[in-house]
């Protein structure tokens, strides 16, 4: 069989027809991107089949292609769409706390596959933490392209005088940087489309390895992409018809800038070069295609604060007649507005302020059109293999000004530059080309890394469970509940030994000899599994060794002493606990005093240091780091691949600060009466069940009819 690839986009809108680029924020050059590859990757002999992983979506203000489950591209390529979070199409910074569903959902579905991909490719930060999970899990090896990245977008948000605590609020900054740190951590491969990427964005990260990067730069369909006018006059004519009600002189050489409607892409600083320069406004017409809008009242805040910067700029500087932003374009008039733009001896300007590649500067250059764009990034690379125009500090509009009025001033150059850029695209950026070193890459790269499926079938199954798994707290839930609420407890679980189809088993930060002796006070039927040292070791019913298959994964890039290094001079917050509380995967910390500060602070430490290690703190008191594959929530997930058992068929009960890794995802959840408030941010989940009973957690048991045979 031929080699199948797993793709996950997750936001904005994807379908195999009609890309509504520009709709919004979400929907732009990485979602062409991440089609057209799959298309291409679809195309070749190597390749068995491609499935693209989004969100399905169910709105009447999108279309309802969005909606179906399954789309094919090819013969050989579809979309799977999986449900995740509300219904309702969400901008991707509302994604976070829904994707440790879908992360569920996707082990669980290839689990029935008869084959698993050979590998992942994860497309921006969401997918990127998406893909991690998946890749841990299942043994599969990850690859991981950022397309733009959170703490490069940190840097030009505050370097614009934003203030932190807004962009936190508006785009989820931390928890974005949080996912693309675990990304990198678990990538076998990252791809950029620039050496400036890799060397100035991604170093910037702790878990970055220079070893991984390989720089692909994108393609560009030559297709439809290319100068030569098969249909001038009607192209013309149609194009005459979108600009005409803007502009006075529709002759008069373009200057293009095709883009979102969002601040990154700097458009507001275009229309302000123009309006300052008599030289600009005499020889070229601005026209600005900005995705899509029927009312800009009704886009999002950022699209609507650029869409009135540009109304506003626009009156200002008396630009009527001179500027065109026209409300609405076919996807498919793409090509031609780059072809007219040539034909008039035009120029694309990219004034983006970050830019990690430039598609449509790809596809400018193939239709013959010269650009002035941003020096940053991607740029930079394709104007050293097409020598197609010029790089501008676009952050200095004088700068901008000049670079314009000197690229629109010498015709000669013009045409040399047109014919640079169609040749260079041709030579170095074609999807052919691009598609064929993807595949050449990953087969050299990760031929010795095929997939290590948690296959158990020639394993002894220790206690294989048939239904259900009632998981419990011991430190938090059993040894702090009164005597009253226990014998509640066991009364209720009375005949659960006698009954195979549910089982118990023990959550604990203690050792096994602890867990067991404590334990024994409860009364409580013997558990078929405890998850010990805060799920770092799993025993199973009364053996004494813990599982060498769970050990084996959470061992990847753990150091235990550098670890314990990073963190000692951390001496005026944490102190280590003894002996007792420790373990070969997990180091015991107590605070001096609860501080909210600490976690974040001690995750930066490990993470600078690119420690593969994860902090949890419990209880507001009590630290431990373990291995960064390790977790309470990660090993219950190790147990139902071990044993087939759905996540849907598992009740947990979570009590405290810190047991928010438990509630994210598929599993069933009971929040006892008496809980940390941390966890009231759940109530909305259906599947958290708060107990309204004191003294119980019955009526959660009964809600979710648990000890019914179902």
């Amino acid at each position: 069989m031929g080699l199948r690839l797993l793709h996950l986009n997750l936001h904005g809108l994807i379908r195999s027809h009609d890309l509504e680029l520009g709709r919004d924020s979400d929907t732009g050059g990485q979602t062409l991107y991440v089609l057209e590859l799959v298309k291409g990757l679809a195309a070749r002999p190597e390749v068995d089949k491609v499935q693209l992983f989004t969100r399905l979506i169910v709105d009447r203000r999108v279309s309802s292609d969005y909606s179906n489950p399954v789309e094919k591209i090819t013969e050989c390529a579809e979309i799977i769409r999986l449900p995740f979070g509300p219904k309702r199409y969400l901008r991707k910074e509302l994604l976070w706390p829904h994707l440790d569903d879908l992360a569920d959902q996707i082990v669980q579905r290839l689990q029935k596959e008869k084959k698993l991909p050979d590998w992942i490719h994860a497309h921006y930060a969401d997918a990127g933490y998406v893909g991690s999970l998946v890749s841990r899990r299942l043994g599969l090896p990850l690859v991981f392209t950022g397309h733009s990245l959170g703490r490069e977008k940190l840097r030009r948000l505050l370097a614009a005088g934003i203030d932190h605590d807004q962009i936190e609020q508006t785009y989820s900054i931390s928890r974005r940087i949080d996912a693309e740190e675990l990304a990198l951590a678990h990538s076998n491969l990252l791809i950029t489309s620039t050496k400036q990427e890799a060397d100035e964005q991604y170093a910037r990260y702790g878990r970055f390895s220079s070893k991984n990067v390989e720089i692909i730069p994108p393609g560009v369909d030559l297709n439809r992409f290319h100068s030569i006018n098969l249909n001038l006059n009607q192209e013309e004519k149609e194009l005459e018809q979108v600009f005409k009600p803007f502009l006075t002189d529709t002759k008069l050489s373009p200057l293009l800038a095709i883009s979102r409607a969002v601040r990154r892409k700097n458009i507001p600083a275009l229309i302000e070069t123009y309006g300052r320069s008599s030289v600009l406004q005499q020889r070229h017409n601005l026209i600005l295609i900005l995705g899509c809008r029927e009312d800009s009242r009704q886009l999002d805040k950022q699209q609507r604060d650029v869409f009135q910067q540009v109304f506003e700029l626009v009156d200002k500087y008396n630009l009527y007649g001179k500027v065109a932003y026209p409300k609405h374009h076919r996807r498919d008039q793409i090509p031609s507005i780059y072809r007219w733009a040539t034909n008039r001896q035009g120029l694309f300007v990219n004034p983006a302020l970050t830019e990690p590649f430039g598609l449509t500067l790809l596809e400018a250059a193939a239709c013959g059109l010269p650009m002035v764009t941003t020096d940053d990034g991607g740029p930079r690379d394709i104007l050293s293999r097409c020598d197609n125009g010029l790089l501008v500090d676009v952050t200095d509009l004088d700068a901008l000004r000049d670079g314009l009025e000197t690229a629109g001033a010498n015709p000669s150059l013009w045409k040399t530059w047109s014919h640079n850029g169609i040749e260079g695209v041709s030579r170095h950026f074609s999807w052919d080309a691009h598609v064929c070193n993807y595949i050449a890459l990953m087969q050299k790269r990760l031929k010795f890394l095929a997939p290590r499926h948690l296959s158990f079938g020639n394993i002894k199954k220790r206690s294989p469970i048939n239904k259900k798994l009632l998981i419990l707290d011991l430190d938090n839930y059993l040894e702090k509940s009164e005597s009253k609420r226990l014998s509640i407890l066991r009364d209720t679980l009375k005949d659960i030994s006698s009954n195979l189809d549910i089982q118990l088993g023990i959550l604990t930060g203690r050792s096994i000899q602890a867990a067991r002796y404590r334990y024994l006070e409860t009364q409580l039927p013997k558990p078929v599994v405890w998850i010990c040292q805060a799920g770092t070791e799993i025993y199973y019913e009364e053996q004494d060794k813990s599982d060498i298959f769970w050990q084996d994964l959470i061992s990847v890039d753990w150091n235990r002493k550098g670890v314990e290094k990073v963190l000692s001079d951390l001496k005026d917050y944490l102190e280590i606990q003894s002996i007792e509380n420790q373990s070969p995967f997990k180091l015991s910390y107590l605070l001096k005093e609860p501080n909210d500060a600490i976690l974040p602070l001690v995750k930066k430490k490990l993470r600078n240091s690119g420690l593969a290690a994860s902090p949890h703190l419990k209880c507001h008191w009590y630290l431990d780091i373990i291995p960064l594959r390790a977790s309470r929530a990660e090993a219950i997930r190790f147990l139902t691949l071990r044993w087939e058992l759905s996540l849907e068929k598992i009740l947990i009960v979570a009590s405290q600060q810190g047991d928010a890794e438990l509630i994210s995802g598929l599993t069933t959840n009971i929040i006892p009466f008496h809980h940390d408030q941390s966890l009231d941010g759940f109530r909305s989940q259906q599947r958290v069940y708060f107990s309204e009973e004191k003294d119980n957690i019955l009526d959660g048991i009964n809600h979710f009819r648990f000890l019914k045979n179902n």
